[in-house]
C-alpha cells in the first residue's frame, strides 16, 4: 500500500475514491486535453530557466503573443521578482507514519522572509488556505527551512491578475497537519474505493468505471 502522497493524489482521492483507485492504484492513465496543459508547461519551465540564469532569449522568440503576455505578467509580479533560492524543486516531508511531498515552483524571499510560489495560467484553488498543496508545501518547507521570520504560500494567478497569499502560522500548522493526516490515513485503509458519482458526468475514467451514474 503507498505511503506517500502528493497534493493531487489526496485531491483525486477526496472527490472520488474510485478515481483514485484507476489512476494511483491500478495506474491507469488516460488523455486529457493538451492544450491548457501545454501552455501552462512552457510558462512554468521558462520561469524555472530565469530563475536559474539560463539565456532565454531564444525560448521567448518561439512564445506565441498569448504566452509572451503571461510570461511579461510573471516577470512584472513583485513575488517573483524577489531574491531566488530554489524552483522545479521536489520536496518531501515525514508525518507520522506518511511521506507527504511534491515539486515546488519555486522559494524565493527577502532576507528571512520567505514565500513559496505557485504559478497558475487557470484557475486558484477555491479554499486556497485549505488546499492540499498549500498544506503540503507549507509543511515541506516549514521543514526544510528550519529557521525564518516569516513563511508564505503565493499562488501567482497569471489569468485573473491577482495574487493569493497564506501566511503560515502554529495555529495553521497544527490543523494542515490534523486534516493531512485523516486524508492519508483514509486512504491507506480504504478498500473499497466507493465512488463519488456528483461529478462522473466529467471524469476521464467514465468509459471504464462500472460504478458510475
Amino acid at each position: 500500500m503507498i505511503d506517500n502522497f502528493s497534493p493531487n493524489m489526496l485531491k483525486t482521492y477526496e472527490s472520488c475514491p474510485k478515481k483514485y483507485y484507476y489512476r494511483y492504484v491500478e495506474n491507469i492513465s488516460v488523455p486529457i486535453s493538451s492544450l491548457p496543459f501545454e501552455k501552462g508547461k512552457k510558462i512554468h519551465a521558462l520561469a524555472n530557466y530565469y530563475l536559474q540564469g539560463v539565456n532565454i532569449s531564444r525560448i521567448e522568440t518561439a512564445l506565441s503573443q498569448e504566452e509572451k503576455d503571461v510570461w511579461q505578467l510573471l516577470l512584472n509580479n513583485p513575488f517573483y521578482k524577489k531574491d531566488y533560492l530554489k524552483s522545479e524543486f521536489p520536496i518531501m516531508t515525514r508525518l507520522d507514519d506518511f511521506w507527504i511531498g511534491g515539486r515546488i515552483d519555486a522559494i524565493v524571499h527577502d532576507a528571512e522572509s520567505y514565500y513559496i510560489l505557485d504559478y497558475k495560467t487557470g484557475s486558484t484553488p477555491k479554499n486556497p488556505e485549505f488546499d492540499y498543496q498549500t498544506m503540503i508545501y507549507l509543511l515541506c518547507v516549514n521543514k526544510f527551512l528550519k529557521k525564518y521570520d516569516s513563511l508564505s504560500f503565493v499562488y501567482i494567478n497569471l489569468k485573473d491578475k491577482n495574487n493569493y497569499v497564506i501566511e503560515f502560522n502554529d495555529k495553521l500548522k497544527s490543523q494542515y497537519e490534523l486534516k493531512i493526516k485523516e486524508a492519508c490515513a483514509s486512504i491507506k485503509t480504504d478498500v473499497f474505493y466507493q465512488p463519488n458519482c456528483k461529478s462522473c458526468d466529467r471524469c476521464e475514467y467514465s468509459k471504464i468505471c462500472n460504478d458510475k451514474f
